[in-house]
């Protein structure tokens, strides 16, 4: 009997225009989430799996590896451009890691510029000196397998949060922000007043505010 080629589907998506990415750097991850009623955030949980290697901005590039698999973040390292983060689904799962040093390196070669998943990462030492920012739910030197099946650019889940390809992505040291691509416009059009608020109330409590304002 011949064995079957693993399945990776891949579907193809439109970038955002690099000038408004640009517009989103060094934009606090707060602000972001106010912009868009409080919400964006990544679970809690996912966090940096080198402390001190933490932020960036870019474009989602999605794959679904499914739990216990990485063949389609492999494949997907032909699909990156300069300026993207992969954003990697394997459903929660955290007996082995997606990935480790090799591959972040591989991504960061392809100009990737962070890297987010809902499972686990190895190899921190690598890591480190790869330098990519890796976000996790853990860490664990368990190896997975590369059978598929797998998908690359279609929509996934994150920790029950949904993110798409060509979605911006936010890392800070609160966390990361998602703004799905249509909102871009409407988030960076509320940024200017939410700079604005924050820099007044700041002022505020520089001046020896012990109230917010709004409780006048």
């Amino acid at each position: 009997m011949i064995d079957e080629v693993p399945q990776i589907q891949t579907q193809a998506f439109q970038r955002p225009d690099a000038s408004l990415i640009a517009q989103f750097q060094n934009t606090p991850t707060g602000f972001l989430a106010d912009a868009m009623g409080g919400t964006g955030a990544l679970d809690y949980r996912i966090s940096p799996a080198i402390a001190h290697q933490y932020a960036f901005c870019g474009v989602a590039l999605t794959c679904h590896t499914g739990p216990a698999d990485n063949l389609a973040l492999v494949h997907a390292l032909q699909h990156i451009q300069p300026g993207d983060v992969l954003m990697v689904g394997t459903d929660q799962f955290t007996a082995c890691a997606v990935t480790g040093d090799l591959v972040l390196g591989m991504a960061k070669n392809g100009g990737a510029v962070g890297f987010v998943t809902d499972g686990c990462v190895r190899d921190l030492v690598g890591i480190e000196t790869v330098g990519l920012p890796a976000w996790s739910l853990g860490v664990t030197p368990n190896s997975p397998h590369r059978s598929g099946p797998g998908t690359i650019g279609f929509p996934i889940q994150l920790a029950g949060h949904r993110v798409c390809s060509g979605d911006v992505v936010v890392a800070d040291r609160d966390g990361v922000v998602v703004i799905p691509q249509d909102m871009i416009a409407s988030v960076l059009s509320k940024l200017p007043g939410i700079r604005q608020s924050e820099a007044a109330a700041d002022e505020a409590v520089r001046q020896g505010a012990k109230l917010p304002g709004f409780l006048k």
